[in-house]
Formats: structure tokens, C-alpha cells, sequence
């Protein structure tokens, strides 16, 4: 196992450890560690989720020169959030290499956003703690090199933007609420409604801010259709 990680990790990350143990614990959810927080994920993604965000932070800065501080924000929100590292997660082929609880893999946790971030997260905290700051850049510089300008112009999130978009057409504040939770705490699901006056819709996700954002994602399409003028005439 640990021989297995190793090479993998030296493959994923750039640099192999001499020492796999703490990118076995980075690969270790909490049903497979007996709920002991030392055994399994969950310190080392706290650090590495301060890893990743400095490094970000850094590289934006650096990126573009020109922006103001709200520009580079949205991009630095758009490129650490857990659906993101997850795909990267993904990407190096940490679903292989996850340790779960018996339970917890029958029911595909291992295939989730929500877990996906935190290893990947858990992982970077392990190549910082081992191997340095310089080693944790470029692994995360290599790994979301084809991300980091995939946006010419700075994202807008889907809530902020439904929010301008509610305050330009003098509209009420959108307002969200929880409908639904369910599933077990390692993979939940939560359903969340968001509303602007009479307007509505509900979507879910894997955790309640990815179920929120998707809610305006969708509502604020809905909204920008409504206001559309019908095709063939022109507003005057």
C-alpha cells in the first residue's frame, strides 16, 4: 500500500516521498481511520486548504497586475472551490487510491465532490509538510494550469450575480432556504430553494453552498429569459 502511494504520489504531485505515511492519512476519510481525526483527512486538508489558497492568491497576483483587488477575488473563489479540486482530485487519479469505510464505499462516497476537495486539499497539506512550499506551487501550478485562464474575463458568481441582477431590475433580495437534506453524513445532499419576489426554483447539491449556487445559477437564466424581449421585435 504504502509503496503503491508512493509511486503514485511521485507520478501526481512531482516529487515521491520518502516517507508515504502522511499522503496514506491525505487519501484516509474518517470511516476508515475509527473516527480518530489523526488517522484520516481532516488536519492535513485544513492545512492545505491555506496551502492552496496562498499559492492561488500568489499566482493571481502575479497573473494579472492590472485587476483590481474584486476581480482578482472572483477568480481566486472560481479556482479553489471543493467541485474544482475535486476535478483535479479526479484528474490524478486519487479515486483509486481513497480509503473509505465499508459503508462508506458501498455507497460511492469516494466518487463525491464534498470528499474529492477535502483529499485533495489533505494532499497538498502532505506534499507541503514533506517536501516544502516550492514542491506544493508547482503541483498546484501544473495541476491547474489548464484553469487558470480558462476565464478571459473575471467569473461572476451565479449568487452575487443574482443579486445585481435583482437590485438593476429593482427586485426583491433573493432569499434561500434548505427544503431537504438527506443521504448519510459522508455523501449528503441538500436540496435548497432560492426565491426574488414571486420567482423561484430549487436545486441540489452535495453540500448547501454548491446547492445554493446552483439555485441561482438556474433562477438567474430563468429571470434573464423572462426579461428577454420575444424574437422578431425590439424593446423601445
Amino acid at each position: 500500500m504504502a509503496d503503491d502511494v508512493a509511486a503514485w504520489v511521485g507520478e501526481a504531485l512531482g516529487v515521491r516521498p520518502d516517507d508515504p505515511a502522511p499522503f496514506v492519512r491525505a487519501l484516509t476519510h474518517s470511516s476508515h481511520a475509527a473516527g480518530q481525526a489523526g488517522d484520516s483527512y481532516e488536519r492535513l486538508e485544513f492545512l492545505g486548504d491555506r496551502v492552496l489558497g496562498l499559492i492561488m492568491a500568489e499566482w493571481l497576483w502575479e497573473l494579472f497586475p492590472d485587476e483590481p483587488e474584486g476581480n482578482l477575488s472572483k477568480r481566486f473563489n472560481a479556482l479553489v472551490t471543493g467541485t474544482v479540486c475535486a476535478e483535479v482530485a479526479r484528474g490524478i487519479g486519487a479515486v483509486a487510491h481513497v480509503r473509505l469505510g465499508k459503508q462508506a464505499r458501498d455507497d460511492g462516497a469516494q466518487h463525491g465532490d464534498n470528499l474529492l476537495g477535502d483529499v485533495m486539499e489533505a494532499l497538498l497539506g502532505a506534499l507541503y509538510r514533506t517536501a516544502g512550499l516550492d514542491a506544493a506551487r508547482a503541483a498546484v501550478r501544473r495541476l491547474w494550469a489548464d484553469r487558470i485562464h480558462a476565464e478571459d474575463k473575471a467569473p461572476q458568481h451565479p449568487k452575487s450575480a443574482l443579486q445585481e441582477w435583482a437590485a438593476a431590475n429593482r427586485r426583491a433580495v433573493p432569499a434561500y432556504s434548505i427544503v431537504d437534506r438527506s443521504g448519510p453524513g459522508h455523501a449528503p445532499r441538500f436540496t435548497v430553494r432560492v426565491a426574488v419576489g414571486k420567482d423561484e426554483i430549487s436545486a441540489e447539491g452535495a453540500s448547501k453552498q454548491e446547492a445554493e449556487t446552483a439555485a441561482a445559477r438556474a433562477l438567474l437564466a430563468t429571470l434573464i429569459a423572462q426579461a428577454a424581449p420575444p424574437r422578431g421585435r425590439r424593446r423601445r
